[in-house]
C-alpha cells in the first residue's frame, strides 16, 4: 500500500490500539531539526569562504565523505583537507556565498536510501574568482548530514561542472 491507500488503514489500526486502552505515537517521516545546524552550516560557509580550512575541517568527522553530484568524492577529513587546502589556496582566489538558505531536518524514516538523522540543507549563490582571475557564478545546493557528536560525516554538494571548468580555462 502507498499513499492515499496507506492512510485508512494506519487510522484504522490506531483507533483500534486507542480503543484497546493503548497509546499511538506516529513518527513523522521526518521533521525540522534544531536550529543549531543552520550555524553550524553558516560558521562552515564562513570558513571555507574565509580559506580558513583548519577552521572549516573542525566541523567534519574524521571519517566524513564528501562527494560531488557527479559521484566523485572525498574519503576522509585527511582527503578533504588535502584537496581544499589546494584548492583554496592555490586555485580559488575569493569565494563568496550569498542569498544562503538553510533547512534542518531529521530524517526519521529513510524514503530513498538517504542516512536516517540530521541533515542540513542548504542553497546558495556561489560567486569564485580564480588565481587566473577569471570569475564563476552559479547557485549551488549543498547537503550536510550530522553524526551523533554534530560533526559532518557526508557532504554532498550539487552544481554545475562547466561553469567551473569554463573559468578555469586559461584566457
Amino acid at each position: 500500500l502507498v499513499g492515499e491507500e496507506l492512510l485508512p488503514v494506519l487510522k484504522e489500526k490506531a483507533a483500534k490500539k486507542k480503543a484497546a486502552g493503548t497509546t499511538v505515537t506516529m513518527q513523522p517521516q521526518s521533521e525540522f531539526a534544531d536550529p543549531k545546524y543552520v550555524e553550524i552550516g553558516k560558521q562552515a560557509f564562513d570558513a571555507l569562504s574565509k580559506g580558513d580550512i583548519d577552521r572549516w575541517l573542525s566541523y567534519f568527522s574524521d571519517n566524513a565523505v564528501f562527494q560531488w553530484n557527479n559521484l566523485d568524492s572525498l574519503v576522509g577529513k585527511a582527503a578533504i583537507d588535502q584537496f581544499w587546502r589546494i584548492r583554496r589556496a592555490e586555485v580559488i582566489d575569493t569565494l563568496i556565498f550569498s542569498g544562503q538558505i538553510f533547512l534542518p531536518i531529521k530524517v526519521n524514516k529513510p524514503q530513498a536510501g538517504e542516512q536516517p538523522g540530521t541533515w542540513l540543507l542548504t542553497w546558495s549563490v556561489v560567486d569564485a574568482t580564480y588565481a587566473n582571475k577569471n570569475k564563476m557564478v552559479q547557485f549551488m545546493h549543498i547537503d550536510y548530514h550530522f553524526d551523533a557528536n554534530d560533526k559532518i560525516d557526508r557532504l554532498l554538494q550539487f552544481l554545475d561542472s562547466e561553469p567551473i571548468n569554463k573559468a578555469l580555462a586559461s584566457k
